[in-house]
């Protein structure tokens, strides 16, 4: 069984904006982050602990700036937790063994798909492409990443 922890070293060898983001619950700027127009196959995990949090195939694109997914790939890895800053009530998502800051989840993503938006900062992850996934240890995501056209 594979253990997903938060290191020292992981911690080190964030960006300052990947430091920014997941330690101190920063947010990226809407429409900058790197995985925000990633449309290949593969799964989405915590840039501190490796644990596997989204894929693919729930990603869509909702037009609020950040890459967004309709559900988590392991729901026990996805912490969600009431964020009451910047005079809002909101649900924050972080990682479960990373404690990562991941974003927020709202409830007005596709009704056909749940209904949920998962807003996740592009700083937060790490992405495997789907070639990748078994030499990275994921194998038991690739069910639920789609074939590659």
């Amino acid at each position: 069984m594979t253990r997903y922890t938060k290191s020292p070293e992981a911690i080190a060898a964030l960006s300052p904006e990947e430091f920014h983001v997941t330690q101190r619950s920063g947010t990226e700027r809407p429409g900058t982050g790197k995985l925000l127009h990633n449309k290949e196959p593969g799964i989405y995990v915590d840039i501190v602990s490796g644990e596997p949090l989204f894929a693919s195939s729930d990603k869509y694109e909702s037009g609020c700036g950040w890459p967004s997914f309709t559900k988590p790939i392991e729901t026990t890895h996805v912490l969600e937790l009431e964020d009451r800053t910047h005079g809002m009530i909101r649900t924050e998502v972080r990682s479960k063994h990373g404690d990562s800051h991941l974003g927020h989840v709202f409830p007005d993503g596709p009704r056909d798909r749940g209904g949920l938006r998962y807003c996740i900062n592009s700083a937060s992850l790490r992405f495997v492409h789907r070639d990748d996934m078994t030499a990275e240890g994921y194998a038991d995501y690739l069910d639920q990443v789609e074939d590659i056209a």
